[in-house]
């Protein structure tokens, strides 16, 4: 083999090596995340053990102490978040889900009263 193309071989291969060692910020994130807090629309406060569903997929959780939830590995496109809890009503809101973004937001629920 002639040491031109042995040579030429052997840089190939190292930009390979270079290319596949790259570290995950330079890839390219296909997917995006929908990050939200539940609180009390009255008071502010963080709404615990709410039920939180995400359609179209049909993930569901439950917030946190901090009335926070994630959704993650979504595809680009539009989804409802809708919010459920013994004593409130319920609250949705319409998010668009962009490609390697975190789109967040806070869903108020409101007591219902009692007679």
């Amino acid at each position: 083999m002639d040491k031109k193309l042995f040579s030429l071989l052997l840089m190939a291969l190292m930009g390979i090596f270079l290319l596949a060692s790259c570290n995950d910020k330079n890839t390219l994130d296909i997917y995006g995340k929908i990050s939200g807090r539940v609180t009390d629309a009255k008071t502010g406060d963080p709404v615990n053990a709410a039920m939180v569903t995400l359609v179209p997929g049909s993930k569901t959780q439950q917030t946190g102490a901090d009335g926070t939830f994630l959704f993650e590995n979504l595809d680009e496109g539009q989804y409802t978040v809708s919010v459920q809890k013994s004593g409130y009503q319920p609250n949705r809101k319409n998010m668009t889900v962009i490609s390697g973004e975190t789109v967040e937001t806070l869903i108020p629920l409101t007591t219902i009263p009692t007679e």
